[in-house]
């Protein structure tokens, strides 16, 4: 990987990730199978996982630095600015992680470091 940079993350997700997970997983599921993962990901502590790990997981393909919501979480981090942690769906109908928010922040970590630790939120 390119140059391992000091990645920081905050000590929980901001109050803005929940209704983005809550919108994505709403094209996956309906409102009430939403609603309560959404409940479950407020209330669960975090985890941490590598980059490539949750990569593995997720089977989403990653995203380059020319995309650029990819580009804008990377100039966080070179900025020293903290990154939300990741809100992630175990998902039992195909064995897979959906990552429900985070997915440019985990292609930018992604991007200076595959073994970087990321801490989570996942149900």
């Amino acid at each position: 990987m390119s140059d391992k940079m000091k990645i920081k993350w905050r000590t929980k997700p901001e109050d803005h990730d929940y209704p983005a997970a809550a919108a994505y997983l709403s094209l996956l599921y309906g409102e009430p199978a939403v609603a309560r993962y959404i409940e479950r990901l407020r209330k669960v502590p975090l985890s941490k996982f590598e980059a490539k790990d949750i990569f593995r997981a997720s089977r989403v393909p990653l995203l380059g630095i020319g995309n650029s919501h990819v580009e804008r979480e990377r100039k966080r981090v070179v900025a020293g600015k903290s990154l939300s942690p990741l809100l992630l769906v175990r998902a039992a109908s195909n064995d897979a992680v959906i990552v429900a928010d985070g997915y440019h922040r985990l292609c930018a970590v992604y991007s200076f470091d595959e073994d970087a630790v990321i801490p989570c939120k996942i149900v």
